[in-house]
C-alpha cells in the first residue's frame, strides 16, 4: 500500500504538469498522511536538511567553470586541437566530435553545457562538409552525456551525497568506463559512414598540431589537475570544483584574453540559476527520502526483488532495465533523487560494490538524457542543429544502441569496471 502511495502521489502529480521538485514535496506529503504523521515543520526542516551538504558546493563551482570555459574560448581551442590532429580522417569531423565530448566532459561534469558547446561549433562544420546532420547531431548528442560518467561529474556529486558513497571513488571509478563510452561511438561512427562519400580536411603540418597544441595548452590541464589532485589527496572533490572555477577564469582572463569581466554578471548569473534548479530539486528530495526511510520502502523493495538478491548479475540486469524505462520518463538528477535512496539498501544487502553500482546507475541515468520523449540533451542538440525531434532521432539510434550495449557488457561482466577501479584507488 505505502509503495502504490509513493508512486500514485509522485506520478499523479506529474502528470497534472507539476515541476519535479514540488511533486517530490507532494510525494512525501502524501506518504505522511498515509503514515498519519502529518507535521509542516518535518517538511521545512527537511527541505533545508536536504541541501545542508558540504559536498554539494560542489555543483556551483563547476557549473561557473563551464561557464568560463565556453566564454573564454577552452572549448573552441580543444576542438581546434582535435581538428588537427584526426581532422584529416575519412569522417574525421565525427572523431573530432567524440574527442572533443571526452575532453569537455573532464572539464565540466555537465552533459548539457558540452552538448550545446561542442555541438555550437561542430554542427555548422559538419554541415558545410556533407555530412549527414541527423546523424552528426545524434553522435554529438550521444558524445555529451560521457559527461556524467567521466570526474569531475555532477551527477556523481549528486549520487555520492543521497547515497552515502565516496564521491571521490565514484570520480576515479568512472575514467575507464567513461573513455569507453568514447570507442564505443568511434567504432560505431566509423561503421555507420564507412560507405559514405565524405569531404576529408587536409592534414595538417606538424607545426600546425604543435601551434594548436601550445594554445590548448592550458585548457588540457584541467582534467590533470582536477583528476590528479583527487588521486594524490591534495583536495575533496568539492575543493576541485573551487580549483577548476579559479583556473579556468584565470586562464580564460589572463592566459587566453577572451573573458572580459563586463560578461562575469551574465556568467554567475547563468550558473546561479543551473543550481538553483539542481538544489531546489536536492532538497526536495530530501522530503521523500525521509519518508521513504520511514515507511520502510526500501524494505518493502527487498522483499520484492528477494529471490534474485542471491544473484548478483540478475538482479543488476533488472535493476538496470528499470532505470532504463524509467529514465525515458525523467530527467537525470530527479531520477538519481527518487531512486537512489530506495535501490541503495537493496545494493548493499545483495553485497553488490555501492562505487560499481553508482558508476553503473549514473551511466544508465545519462544514456536517459538521449531517450525520448524527456531527453535534455537531444531538446539541447535540437536547438544547436536546427532539426526536429524526429530527424535527430534517427541519427541517434545507433549510437544509443551502443551505449546500451557497453551498459550491458558492464553488467555482465563486472570486472571491466571493478578491475580498473581497483587500479585507481
Amino acid at each position: 500500500m505505502t509503495i502504490a502511495v509513493f508512486l500514485f502521489a509522485l506520478l499523479g502529480a506529474m502528470a497534472l504538469g507539476m515541476p519535479i521538485a514540488f511533486a517530490l514535496v507532494v510525494c512525501g506529503v502524501a506518504l505522511m498522511f498515509q503514515l498519519d504523521n502529518f507535521d509542516a515543520q518535518i517538511v521545512a526542516q527537511n527541505l533545508v536538511n536536504g541541501a545542508d551538504s558540504f559536498p554539494l558546493l560542489a555543483v556551483p563551482f563547476f557549473m561557473l567553470a563551464g561557464e568560463f570555459m565556453n566564454a573564454g574560448g577552452l572549448s573552441r581551442r580543444i576542438v581546434d586541437l582535435a581538428m588537427a590532429i584526426i581532422g584529416h580522417k575519412r569522417g574525421g569531423l565525427g572523431y573530432v566530435a567524440v574527442f572533443a565530448a571526452i575532453i569537455m566532459a573532464s572539464m565540466s561534469g555537465s552533459a548539457v553545457a558540452d552538448t550545446a558547446a561542442v555541438g555550437a561549433l561542430l554542427i555548422p562544420m559538419m554541415r558545410k562538409a556533407g555530412y549527414d546532420v541527423n546523424r552528426s547531431a545524434g553522435l554529438i548528442a550521444s558524445g555529451g552525456i560521457i559527461a556524467p560518467v567521466l570526474p569531475p561529474s555532477i551527477p556523481f556529486i549528486i549520487f555520492g551525497v543521497a547515497g552515502g558513497v565516496s564521491i571521490s571513488k565514484l570520480f576515479l571509478a568512472g575514467i575507464v568506463p567513461g573513455l569507453m563510452m568514447g570507442v564505443v561511438l568511434v567504432f560505431t561512427w566509423w561503421l555507420v559512414t564507412r560507405k559514405e562519400t565524405l569531404t576529408v580536411s587536409p592534414r595538417q603540418s606538424m607545426r600546425e598540431v604543435g601551434r594548436c597544441f601550445v594554445r590548448g595548452f592550458w585548457a588540457l590541464m584541467i582534467p590533470l589537475i582536477i583528476v590528479g589532485g583527487i588521486k594524490l589527496g591534495v583536495f575533496t572533490p568539492t575543493e576541485a570544483g573551487v580549483v577548476a572555477a579559479v583556473y579556468s577564469f584565470v586562464v580564460a582572463t589572463f592566459v587566453y584574453r577572451e573573458l572580459k569581466l563586463s560578461q562575469l554578471y551574465g556568467l554567475f548569473l547563468a550558473a546561479g540559476k543551473t543550481t538553483a534548479v539542481v538544489m531546489f530539486l536536492v532538497a526536495a528530495a530530501g522530503v521523500s527520502a525521509w519518508l521513504i526511510t520511514v515507511a520502510d520502502l526500501p524494505q518493502a523493495v527487498i522483499s520484492l526483488l528477494e529471490p534474485l538478491i542471491g544473484n548478483k548479475i540478475l538482479l543488476m540486469i533488472v535493476i538496470m532495465v528499470i532505470v532504463v524505462v524509467v529514465g525515458t520518463a525523467l530527467d537525470l538528477v530527479p531520477t538519481i533523487l527518487i531512486l537512489t535512496p530506495v535501490l541503495m539498501p537493496v545494493v548493499k544487502q545483495a553485497g553488490i560494490d555501492p562505487v560499481y553500482f553508482g558508476v553503473l546507475f549514473i551511466m544508465n541515468n545519462a544514456i536517459g538524457l538521449i531517450t525520448p520523449p524527456v531527453g535534455t540533451v537531444l531538446n539541447v542538440i535540437c536547438g544547436v542543429s536546427k532539426i526536429t525531434m524526429d530527424d535527430v532521432m534517427k541519427g541517434v539510434w545507433p549510437f544509443l544502441l551502443a551505449h546500451l550495449l557497453l551498459l550491458a557488457a558492464l553488467t555482465l561482466f563486472p570486472q571491466l569496471v571493478l578491475v580498473p577501479m581497483k587500479w585507481w584507488m
